[in-house]
């Protein structure tokens, strides 16, 4: 066992993105105590922490602006100076992207590691003393033992007498609610293998996390629990998806369904809401990843079995796109489509992975002129996410053979002159919307696509619109 050490009293995070932001934001406030410094080599991302008006903030999260009021500038620090902020930390953390190869050895399924090795490098380079360094973003397993090589030689090149500990302390937050998750865990996970570099973490999380929701493990646990727990929870998204499919078909309900099996406290009924498939930063990239695992060690049965969740995910998606094309007479072309929901969830800006990427893509594709509205996503994502810049709005209302999309303030603006309707993101307000007004705008016969069933069919209906319902036979 290590020597017991100090409490921690300098914390730098590398990364000021959708982890680091909100979970060292969370930190100091909750450990006045302590100094918390998120460091980004973004300058404009900087610059938006600290702005003066919160509602501009980098990242969009309910809860989160409240919070970086609180404590920033009190012992919450954004900055670009990686370096200086690394030299002062007792422990630092590593959040920074892990996407996807897009070439090499495992190209589409293993994780890009660049910037971890980058930032870990760092580290060697900018600390003094002990550091603690914290495995924040979500990595493959034994992507400590790299970390810990890179650590080690800096710590035995005889200069400046660094010394490190390596832990894993994944995330798991849901955007939308990742203050409530940040606040109140269902768990806390620690891997490492040194008990008073564990402790201290620990010293930091129980100032609000009860004693009992903070897990100890060691480091290759703790890695691969976060990529297992993403699985779990994407497997179910798919599986209620393939029976939403199968309800549709039979004439069964698959709210009713999902209701019946959700009783069973074996089952519970989390994550059985069905829809047009996960998306995120997480989920897709987790899963391939681990499938990438599964074939490196030789698991083929296992890989196969994973990575049949992300094909039914895009089969989701792929066939709700088709579901339009055959029930307006099949073809898109002249046709304008209103899509409420950009974001791969309600409350967030985040369209990484988001299932309306591809639906939208599909139907561009098929001639579609697409009215797109979201409540936070802005119309330059919308348009980095299709590869495509928007229409002007002459062009749009054409309704030429060329598909294309172009952004509506709101959804009466977006439902005019259209054909149908398509909800793609769960947004509240889509569940009181004035159908009546919005169906008096709309080219008849007129469809409502409710690919989240969040809305008011009856009233759709009641209005004059033919409506489709995932998972609703």
């Amino acid at each position: 066992m290590s020597p017991a050490r100090p409490p921690i009293r300098v914390v730098c995070c590398i990364g000021a993105g959708y982890v680091g932001g909100p979970t060292m934001a969370v930190i100091a406030d909750r450990c006045p105590q302590i100094q918390v410094t998120v460091v980004d080599l973004n300058a404009e991302r900087i610059a938006a922490w600290n702005h003066d008006d919160l509602s501009l903030l980098p990242i969009y999260e309910p809860g989160l602006d409240a919070v970086v009021g609180r404590a920033r500038g009190r012992n919450l620090h954004f900055s670009t100076e990686v370096d200086a902020a690394i030299a002062a930390a007792d422990m630092v953390f590593l959040s920074v992207n892990t996407p996807t190869k897009t070439r090499g050895v495992g190209a589409g399924q293993a994780s890009d590691l660049r910037w971890i090795e980058a930032s870990a490098r760092q580290v060697a380079v900018a600390a003094r003393g002990h550091t603690i360094v914290v495995e924040k973003s979500t990595l493959p397993v034994r992507t400590a033992e790299a970390v810990k090589a890179i650590l080690a030689a800096a710590q035995g090149d005889g200069h400046g007498g660094k010394t490190f500990s390596v832990l894993s302390n994944p995330e798991f937050l849901a955007e939308g609610t990742a203050i409530g998750d940040l606040e109140a865990p269902d768990r806390v996970l620690i891997g490492g293998e040194d008990d008073a570099a564990i402790e201290a973490l620990v010293g930091i999380y129980s100032h609000w996390v009860p004693e009992s929701r903070i897990l100890r493990t060691n480091l290759w646990s703790s890695e691969l629990s976060k990529l297992t727990a993403n699985a779990f929870l994407a497997q179910r998204i798919s599986s209620i998806n393939s029976i939403a499919a199968l309800c549709e078909a039979t004439g069964a309900d698959v709210r009713e369904v999902a209701r019946a099996i959700g009783s069973d406290s074996r089952l519970g009924s989390r994550f059985l809401q069905a829809g047009p498939g996960f998306g995120g930063s997480c989920f897709q990239k987790d899963i391939l990843n681990l499938v990438y695992l599964c074939r490196h060690y030789g698991l083929e049965a296992v890989a196969s079995y994973w990575e049949q969740v992300v094909s039914l995910n895009s089969w989701q998606q792929h066939r709700i796109a088709s579901k339009v094309v055959q029930s307006l007479f099949g073809t898109l072309t002249g046709k304008r489509l209103a899509v409420l929901g950009f974001a791969f969830k309600a409350d967030t800006n985040d369209t990484r992975e988001s299932p309306a990427i591809r639906i939208c893509q599909d139907l561009i594709e098929e001639g579609a002129q697409l009215a797109i509205v979201d409540a936070k996503v802005e119309v330059a994502q919308i348009a980095l996410d299709l590869e495509q810049a928007p229409l002007e709005a002459a062009a749009g209302a054409a309704l030429a053979g060329e598909g294309g999309w172009l952004p509506s303030a709101s959804a009466l603006e977006a439902a005019r002159g259209a054909d149908a309707v398509l909800i793609l993101t769960e947004w509240a307000a889509y569940r009181q919307l004035d159908w009546v007004a919005i169906a008096a705008l709309m080219r008849r016969p007129a469809w409502l696509f409710d690919a989240r069933a969040i809305a008011d069919a009856e009233a759709a209906r009641a209005a004059g619109l033919t409506v489709w319902r995932v998972g609703e036979g």
